[in-house]
């Protein structure tokens, strides 16, 4: 697709504001819409976009639209009805999900946009707030392929990966992958800091030592040191996390996969919750372990 496409953003998050940012950066004619109109207007004055009144209204005329919002439900809403996305959107366009969401709401939202003549791609995103602010997320995308490769080259302005992964749904299951591998690093990373710090080790020199061999991990090169200071204030929290795994264990009754750790971290987070800790970053899992 040439750069002077006509675009839609819904759902002005930590996320969704800067990817709207970078759409418009690259030349794109790009309208918001967010809940709080008052966001939408903030980012129009900041990018010089423009701010819609409904997500219909925003997705009028428009060759790509894209939502990120926080899960099923919030989809649902913005998708369907007089004023959702789907109303608005003209035959033959593409509509881009990047809600981490179910592997069923994005096979139903498929359907009805298939039967609406709409192209429809599930793309949830790994890379954090960080990711989305430097244009380097990573992008698992569900759904038809030559959809796909028409989508792609937009989606790629604010994402260093963009990968088709299969049908309607793949790109939710894929992100549930990637939230049960972090689930685990992030327990394992919180345990060993506590150990090194109980052995009187150095943390911080312990962890510029490992992460240099097979322990290296994301986690452990942006999250060890704030760990290590106590310091939870930030990053993608704790209630966002526990939303992703309910998805994860939901689905994995449905398969037959077994996720012992990944249920037993949901059960450490659900005790942060209780401590107050629901908007805490995720690497807070520590706190369980120094201030029992």
């Amino acid at each position: 697709m040439a750069s002077n496409q006509k675009v839609a953003f819904v759902g002005l998050g930590v996320m969704g504001y800067p990817m709207a940012g970078h759409l418009k950066k690259a030349g794109h004619d790009v309208t918001v819409y967010n809940r709080t109109a008052a966001k939408a207007e903030a980012w129009a004055k900041e990018h010089g976009g423009k701010a819609a009144k409904s997500p219909a209204a925003a997705a009028a005329g428009c060759d790509v639209v894209f939502a990120c919002v926080g899960n099923d439900d919030d989809l649902r809403s913005v998708v369907y009805g007089d004023n959702g996305i789907l109303a608005g959107m003209k035959k033959g366009a593409i509509f881009v999900d990047h809600t981490t969401a179910s592997a069923d709401v994005a096979r139903e939202v498929e359907a009805k946009a298939k039967a609406a003549g709409i192209g429809f791609l599930d793309a949830p995103v790994s890379g954090g707030q960080a990711g989305a602010v430097n244009g380097k997320l990573t992008v698992m995308v569900g759904g038809d392929a030559q959809t796909f490769a028409k989508a792609e080259p937009v989606i790629a302005v604010y994402a260093r990966a963009v990968t088709h992964l299969g049908g309607a749904g793949a790109g939710q299951l894929a992100k549930m992958v990637n939230q049960i591998c972090i689930a685990g690093l992030v327990q394992g990373l919180a345990e060993g800091l506590n150990f090194a710090v109980r052995a009187g080790l150095d943390g911080k020199k312990v962890v510029d030592t490992i992460s240099k061999g097979a322990a290296q991990s994301w986690q452990m090169e942006n999250r060890a040191s704030t760990m290590l200071e106590d310091k939870f204030d930030f990053g993608f929290a704790v209630d966002w996390m526990r939303k992703d795994l309910g998805i994860c264990l939901n689905e994995a009754r449905r398969n037959g996969a077994r996720l012992p750790v990944a249920s037993l971290v949901d059960q450490l987070y659900a005790q942060i919750q209780q401590r107050g800790g629901g908007r805490w970053d995720t690497s807070s899992l520590l706190r369980l372990l120094t201030k029992a």
